[in-house]
Order: C-alpha cells, then structure tokens, then sequence
C-alpha cells in the first residue's frame, strides 16, 4: 500500500480498532508497514536489525523474513511471551541499559515505546550509541495530545488522567492496563523534535505522522496543531559519524 495513502491508513485503522480481538492481524500487517518505511531509506537484506521494546516480536519475525539479522530486547517478560511463544532473537533486557556494543546496528527500531519510558531522552541516546554510524534509527511514539494517547481510556484522557482511568474502570469492571507517571508518559512533538534536531550524533531524515494519509510531514510543522493532529510521530533519524570519522 501507497504510504500515505487514504487506502493504507484506512487499513492500519481497521487493524487498530480490532486490536484486541485479532492481535496477530493487526501486528502482522503493522510490522509489514514498518518494515516497508524502513526500506525506503535501507536495505533489510542482510542489515542487523535491533529492535527495542518490541513486545511478542511481530516486527522482528517481519524483519527476519525480509533477510536481516533481527534481534528483540523487551524488559517486559509478559509481553516477550505474550503469544505463547518466545521469538527468535529474543533477550530479555531494558532499554536504557542494551546489552550491545556501540556501533553494532546498522538499523535500530522502535515503535510505540517512548510514550512508555519516563526518561525518553536516555531511551534514545542509547538507540543512538547501538547503531553504527550512517546506520538508522526509527523511533515512533503515540503522543499524549494524539486521540490515542491515553490508549485505552482515550479519548477521555484530555479531560484527565485519573478521570478517563475512572471512567474506564466503571466501564469494563477492572482497572485501565496503563497509569499515567508509571507506564505511561506524557511525550509531546514539539519538545522531541526540538530534541533531536539540536543533537549533534544525528540527522533528522523524516519527522512526520506515522498513519495519517495526507500532508503527513506537513502537520508536525504546525505548532499546536501537531500535538492532536500527528497521532503518532516518526522519526527517522540517521546516526551521524564519529568526529574522528571526519
């Protein structure tokens, strides 16, 4: 599917909206999505691929297939084994702290995971130092302001966390899976893209809204209007070489 597209987002919608009856639909064709926007910019075909906090291993069983070496680091033992199964490549290990050589990816992923980290900045810096320079870094993430940033108490959460907690709880008779300030952070589009485009170890390739179908690196130029309208931002940033590389 054309990316963007009406047709591709539309799709990825569907996917999204059945997430919870049909998981592996909607992972499955989410990896393939991903891994078609990575190979825009890289070859898959034999590149080393880390993929960071990527829950059962949807994208990395996609990448694997495509021909990389895939590798998995998920801190999270339910989510590891979430499908009954323990993916190829896997390593139960934090994000902060990667179990990796420096320069060692010559593609590091991420996707929909920095909302969930409290020191997003560290979470990147170490994608950063894993991937070999002129490699790629692809971070994406549900902003807060996203209609989906409250995940599953959205969109009651822009009138509160605590109140779209109470509601959904009264709702489905059991407490919501995520608490804002635990496992859930506020991270906004301004403030990253200020982030990244002031460090000096990478350069901003694309910033732009990962699904929406139109105008999609067009909206995150918008102050504001980026923080509802992107729904989720990606970034594909390349690693920048040594100073000693110059």
């Amino acid at each position: 599917m054309k990316d963007p597209s009406l047709r591709r987002s539309v799709a990825l919608f569907r996917a999204f909206m059945n997430e919870q009856d049909d998981p592996e639909t909607c992972y499955s064709l989410l990896a393939r999505d991903a891994a078609d926007q990575v190979e825009r910019y890289t070859p898959l075909k034999g590149s080393t691929v880390i993929d960071v906090g990527g829950g059962s291993g949807h994208f990395t069983d996609e990448f694997r297939r495509r021909g990389a070496r895939g590798f998995l680091f998920e801190p999270d033992p339910a989510e590891l084994h979430g499908h009954g199964r323990t993916p190829q490549g896997a390593v139960l290990a934090d994000g902060y702290l990667l179990p990796v050589a420096d320069g060692t990816a010559d593609v590091t992923f991420s996707s929909n995971v920095l909302e969930h980290v409290d020191d997003p900045r560290t979470f990147l810096s170490e994608m950063v130092r894993v991937t070999r320079p002129g490699g790629l870094v692809y971070v994406s993430f549900t902003n807060w302001y996203s209609p989906w940033g409250g995940h599953e108490t959205a969109p009651w959460h822009y009138l509160g966390a605590e109140r779209a907690r109470a509601r959904y709880a009264r709702r489905h008779g059991r407490p919501a899976k995520h608490t804002l300030g635990e496992n859930l952070f506020a991270v906004h589009v301004g403030p990253t893209l200020r982030h990244v485009r002031a460090r000096d170890d990478v350069e901003v390739l694309a910033a732009r809204s990962r699904y929406w179908p139109f105008l999609a690196h067009a909206i995150t130029r918008v102050p504001v209007l980026r923080e509802i309208a992107t729904w989720n931002l990606l970034l594909i940033l390349r690693r920048c070489p040594h100073d000693d590389d110059h």
